[in-house]
């Protein structure tokens, strides 16, 4: 591990997200020259040995390219989802490479193939093939859902709906993806290069099974009802949101139903010599994320 007093500069975006945020300030706390990006600079944390960018959205290459001017490494946390995304990374790319940065960490997705059942996993796959061709040194992390989601995608009717059928996924917290980024990112040799990890939790669940965990959390009834494709898009209807973002809400449930997701990796206790967090202890740790589900909630 390189000595934090000859750190090469380590540009992170999405730095105001609960993953980029984590990764700079544990690079901060171990002395590591950092740059925040982000696309609101006012909602960047404030960290001893940090420096903010100005605004540089994926898309605007010349305005990545000066914000990653004298980067050694680039930890790409992807863009929020977008029918244009994949150009968005590819361009943040190549004005990373036109700014000289050597080493690109991508927080990808589990299962990131061309023809992947979730549509937003084959954005990654695109990513990804870019980064390889590109010739510069990388490390794809391939993160499963998020923990976090479970709760969130449950209504306050007590009710998690999707065609996930009986599928399993190996859902993962946002603090072990980002302990894990830190710890290839704190690692300057070339032991991570050209390496993929799939960051998971321990273990892959039915959302049947989280249904009951969230249950025994919250004191009350909470259910999965398993939809049909049809019955995904009628019960999402009411959002208003586009086609190609419905689309990729549905097909991620569509996703565990085909086995995508149930992947169960032992790369997080590799990379950062702990344990991965389980649904349960992520719910007694973060009683805000089913606040909506408890009775007078």
């Amino acid at each position: 591990m390189t000595s934090p007093l000859t750190s090469p500069l380590v540009a992170v975006t999405g730095a105001s997200g609960a993953v980029g945020g984590r990764v700079a300030g544990r690079l901060a706390r171990e002395g590591v020259p950092v740059r925040l990006l982000g696309r609101d600079p006012s909602r960047l944390p404030r960290l001893p040995g940090a420096v903010a960018a100005p605004p540089a959205p994926y898309g605007d290459g010349e305005a990545m390219r000066r914000a990653l001017d004298g980067a050694h490494t680039l930890f790409l946390v992807s863009a929020h989802e977008s029918p244009d995304r994949v150009l968005e990374h590819t361009t943040a790319v190549d004005a990373a490479l036109a700014a000289g940065v050597e080493r690109i960490v991508y927080v990808s997705f589990l299962g990131a193939a061309p023809d992947a059942t979730f549509t937003f996993a084959r954005d990654h796959w695109h990513t990804e093939a870019h980064i390889r061709v590109a010739g510069v040194r990388h490390t794809f992390l391939r993160d499963s859902w998020y923990l976090a989601a479970i709760p969130a995608m449950t209504g306050a009717d007590g009710i998690l709906r999707g065609p996930a059928g009986e599928g399993r996924v190996s859902a993962v917290s946002h603090q072990d993806i980002a302990d894990a980024a830190s710890a290839v990112l704190l690692d300057a040799g070339t032991g991570h290069d050209g390496a993929t990890y799939d960051l998971t939790g321990p273990e892959a669940f039915t959302l049947a099974e989280a249904a009951g965990e969230l249950s025994r959390r919250t004191g009350r009834t909470i259910r999965y009802v398993p939809e049909s494709r049809e019955e995904a898009y009628a019960s999402r209807a009411h959002y208003g949101a586009e086609e190609w973002e419905v689309a990729g809400w549905v097909t991620s449930y569509e996703a565990i139903a085909a086995g995508e997701l149930e992947t169960v990796s032992d790369a997080v206790p590799t990379l950062t010599g702990r344990p991965a967090q389980n649904l349960a202890a992520y719910l007694l740790e973060n009683p805000d994320s089913y606040r909506h589900l408890l009775p007078g909630g």
